[in-house]
This record gives C-alpha cells, structure tokens and sequence, in this order.
C-alpha cells in the first residue's frame, strides 16, 4: 500500500528530516554531511541524533536524544548505512508519521531505497516531495507467563524469532493458531517474520519470498525435528503463538535482532500484526522484482539463449559479483600466488 509524498508534511512547522547515520565509516559520514548541506540549502531543517552528533560535526543541525521523540514532526528519517542502521532508525520513527528512507552502504541493503551514486536524485525527491509512501505491515509481541499475565512486550519490522537458550538441548514448542494449538516439535526456534522480512532471517531458514505489498504473517521453523515442519503463510488478522513446557528448555524472543527478552519457564508468546504500519519513502519506480535480480544477481536470460556449446555454463557477466570465484594456488615455482578470476557461467577456456 503506497500514498503520495508530504504524507506525514503539513505547511506551517517547517520541513524537517532526521538523519540515523553509521558513523563507523568515514566514507558514510562525510556522504551524510553533504547530503545535510544540500537540505539545508533547500530550507528544510537537519536533525541528528545526540549520540552521533559529534561524529557528524554538521553545523546548524538540530541535535535530538535517541528516543521515540526523535522524529516526532519530521516528514523523513533518512538513513545512511546498511540493514541494521535502517532497523535502528525503525525504531525512532516508530511512533511518528515519519517515512524511512535509506541509502544503502551496507552488503546487501533490501531495506534501503537508494545506492550511493544515486543520492543527489534522492535529495531531489526529498526538496519535491517527489516520492511515495509504502505502509508496511509490522508486527506486535506479546510474552506471557504461565498464568497468562503479559510480562513483557516489543515489535518487529522484519521478525521476531524464539529461540533456545542453551545451545546443547533443544526447544520443544506448541504451535498455536488464533488459540487452536496446529502441531509441536523440537526446534532451535521459531521465526514470525513480516513480507518486508521475509528476505532476511526467514529466508535464511528456508521460507518464501513474499512480496512486501501482501499482507499476511510467516511462521518457519528452524530445524525442527518434526515431518510437519513446512513454512506456513497466514492471514494478518491471526495470532500465532508458541508456548514452551514448564520442564523444558529455556527460550527467549529477539525482535529484528535488536530486542530481546526471556520467556518464563511454562509461558508463551504471541504474534500480532502491529496496528500501526512502519512506513518507507520510495522514490524510484524499481518493483521489487527488480530488486531481487539485483540483490541476489539471478540469472534472467532464458537458458536457450546463455547457453553455450557447453550445455550447463552460462555466459560471463562482468556485473554479477556473485557468480564469480577467485581460485588461488602456488604460481610456477615462484612461490607466488596467481589469482584466476572465473565466471560462474563461463567456458574455461574462452
């Protein structure tokens, strides 16, 4: 779901972008303090955060505490950094009606809109309001105890996972679906992870790819040991619940990485959708489709055609990192290494 840019913008109080910035890189900083001056150029106020202000050093800029206030009135949070730098930003912007928009300086970045060498068209966008808004769907948990009572509680943007504490016994789990229990199982864990996550750690456990623009909620297991232990897609109205034996293992819950808390012995923990979405600022007009091919580098020619002589080697594609190998071994008696660059799909010997 998408609307126009200014969304959260009314005239009157000025326009106002807050930065989250890794300040581990000198490269990304100094990319955040030009992009600062640009928007102050432009008449919109620059905020930071107090604990990055120093490392930024951007003069004029109104610095903020890191709380659930820091974006309270600004029409984007912009992000510099990869996935974990946007996750964090998630959560100041939580509670206001301010868009995330990131620029991607990270490995993989799914999260971010925009790649380094596009950032002046971003600031462009951003001085326009020429960008949408996409409202995605989160997540609420809720950790009970045994008696029921809720004693803890958090969110997610990508996932919610619960886990085994003690690495050397494994977590026996009751699966529950809007209070009717569906199977259990010994497990390392089970991840609840939203369409936007869906890339992310459940993907690494072996479920979907789900489009960000579907709504509805993943539940995958994480090497259970059960026949029935398949991903399951569910409505976004459910509630999915785990509940762990007083006896057993104990389990904590970890939100997107970022928060965690214990599960008491014999308790449970539910899954929600969030009832207010985390909203992302798009400017380009990349489907998420797209997105993919690049992130992963898949291959989108039909076989007929990168098929060679060879039957089962793909054409070299100098712009996809992740078909390529370096092999390195002992040089012509030098003592050397030689490196031989290699294609994923291509003919040794062209």
């Amino acid at each position: 779901m998408s609307e126009a840019g200014q969304g959260g913008w009314r005239p009157g109080g000025g326009r106002h972008v807050l930065l989250a910035v890794h300040t581990g890189r000198q490269d990304i900083t100094e990319l955040a303090r030009s992009s600062a001056a640009r928007l102050a150029r432009a008449g919109i106020t620059v905020r930071v955060l107090d604990d990055e202000a120093e490392a930024l050093g951007i003069e004029g800029a109104e610095v903020v505490p890191a709380d659930a206030e820091a974006a309270r009135g600004a029409e984007i949070v912009m992000v510099f950094g990869g996935d974990g730098t946007f996750l964090r930003a998630a959560e100041l912007a939580r509670y206001s009606h301010a868009a995330l928009m990131g620029v991607n300086l990270g490995r993989v970045g799914f999260l971010a809109e925009t790649e380094p060498e596009a950032v002046e068209e971003t600031l462009t966008a951003i001085e326009q309001c020429a960008y949408a808004v996409e409202k995605r769907l989160a997540i609420e948990v809720d950790v009970l105890d045994a008696a029921g009572n809720v004693v803890a509680g958090t969110w997610g943007l990508n996932e919610v996972s619960v886990e085994k504490a003690e690495r050397s016994r494994v977590l026996d789990v009751v699966v529950s679906i809007d209070g009717r229990p569906l199977t259990s199982f010994g497990c390392d864990g089970v991840l609840f992870a939203t369409p936007t996550g869906s890339t992310a750690y459940a993907f690494s456990a072996g479920g979907p790819v789900v489009w960000p623009d579907v709504e509805a909620m993943l539940l995958v297991p994480s090497n259970a040991h059960a026949l029935f232990s398949r991903p399951l897609v569910t409505s976004p109205d459910a509630v999915l619940s785990v509940a762990v034996p007083p006896d057993g293992n104990r389990a904590r819950v970890s939100a997107d990485g970022r928060r965690a808390f214990d599960v008491p012995d014999g308790g449970r923990v539910d899954v929600r959708r969030a009832a207010r979405p985390v909203r992302i600022a798009r400017v380009h007009t990349t489907t998420f489709g797209d997105r993919l091919v690049a992130k992963f580098g898949l291959p989108v020619r039909g076989f007929r055609e990168v098929r060679r002589h060879d039957p089962g080697h793909e054409l070299r594609s100098s712009r996809n990192v992740l078909a390529r190998d370096v092999v390195s071994y002992p040089g012509n008696g030098d003592g050397g290494v030689r490196e031989e660059v290699r294609g994923g799909a291509a003919d040794p010997d062209a």
